[in-house]
């Protein structure tokens, strides 16, 4: 079977390799998944250039999301039959209740990913999907998909009628916006990208904003909404300040991204942060049960994700380079091989 793996020390797409394997069969609990489609997240970037926290292991299969059907099953599996459609848990092993350190391993980093034609994963690792999504939809929910998910459903999730913030227009933010959506708040939106606007009010953004038009619009934010309830902060050290200002007393932001590709970190203002009660968290994606019930709803409400581009699977390399240059607006896909 085709695969890319992740080969070399140095960071860069060269050490995105295509190799020849062959095709492992399923062990007893484990199930062997055809992979149809696969997408992208900032992590992957991060573990092909050598700044993710956690250590990849040496000729990784990378991308922890991906989508396909089941093609054979162990003799033990009681979760899953062949021709079920699939997808991954990020965190493999983390099944519900809290995370902690026995439960790190994550599908392409510590644990071989989709990127490949087959996938062999233990039937703990694997949800169905819905039936509406096609395969390049299905492979985007994974990652970027339960963020979103969790920091919205999360302790003190906002209540219908309150306001969310997404920042940016990626995978985590169009996801937030659509699932706030669903929760009946209103929703902002800020963007680099003037001409983005219409497309996040198609979306559903109740008021949108173009940061290069207004770089201070963390007050603009706050006299228009009376103080966001949540924010789920994606953009980091060049948005927090602003985030935190249009923040309402007792409003939560869930924060994402501490660090920029520079290597500059999240500060918090103490001028404008002692004036505030806001509460600061983090989330990391989330757990089996989380993405379970997150499909539940996608699959209730006929949930469409947002895609920006499709590449063949010969052209993985041309994927990351186009994710990385940063103006997407939704999911980069990767067709299955």
């Amino acid at each position: 079977m085709q695969s890319y793996r992740l080969e070399g020390q140095d960071g860069g797409l060269d050490r995105l390799a295509m190799r020849e394997d062959a095709v492992v069969q399923p062990g007893p609990r484990q199930i062997l998944m055809r992979v149809r489609a696969t997408s992208l997240n900032r992590r992957d970037t991060m573990i092909l250039n050598g700044t993710y926290p956690l250590t990849p292991r040496a000729g990784i299969v990378p991308l922890s999301d991906g989508a396909g059907e089941v093609v054979a099953v162990g003799d033990d599996v009681t979760r899953f039959a062949v021709g079920d459609r699939v997808t991954g848990s990020y965190f493999a092993r983390w099944i519900d209740g809290r995370i902690n350190a026995g439960l790190i391993d994550q599908l392409g980093c510590t644990l071989d990913g989709m990127l490949g034609e087959y996938a062999v994963l233990d039937e703990q690792w694997a949800v169905r999907l819905p039936e509406h999504l096609d395969w390049h939809e299905a492979a985007t929910f994974t990652c970027a998909g339960l963020t979103a998910w969790s920091a919205l459903t999360g302790a003190d999730a906002p209540k219908p009628g309150q306001w969310v913030l997404v920042i940016g227009s990626g995978g985590v933010a169009l996801f937030a916006l659509q699932f706030a959506k669903l929760m009946g708040c209103r929703v902002a939106a800020v963007t680099s990208r003037a001409e983005k606007s219409d497309r996040l009010r198609a979306l559903g953004a109740d008021l949108v904003i173009a940061t290069a038009e207004t770089p201070d619009w963390g007050m603009k934010l706050r006299e228009a909404t009376g103080g966001i309830d949540l924010t789920v902060e994606t953009g980091g050290p060049a948005t927090f300040m602003q985030s935190l200002i249009a923040s309402s007393l007792y409003g939560r932001i869930v924060l994402l991204t501490v660090q920029d590709q520079k290597g500059r970190s999240v500060e918090i203002p103490a001028a404008v942060y002692q004036r505030s009660l806001v509460t600061i968290g983090r989330v990391f994606v989330g757990s089996r049960s989380g993405l379970e019930a997150m499909l539940a709803a996608v699959a209730a409400h006929r949930l469409k994700p947002v895609i920006d581009k499709i590449f063949p699977f010969a052209e993985a390399r041309e994927a990351y380079r186009h994710f990385m240059q940063g103006d997407v607006f939704g999911k980069v896909v990767i067709d299955g091989a």
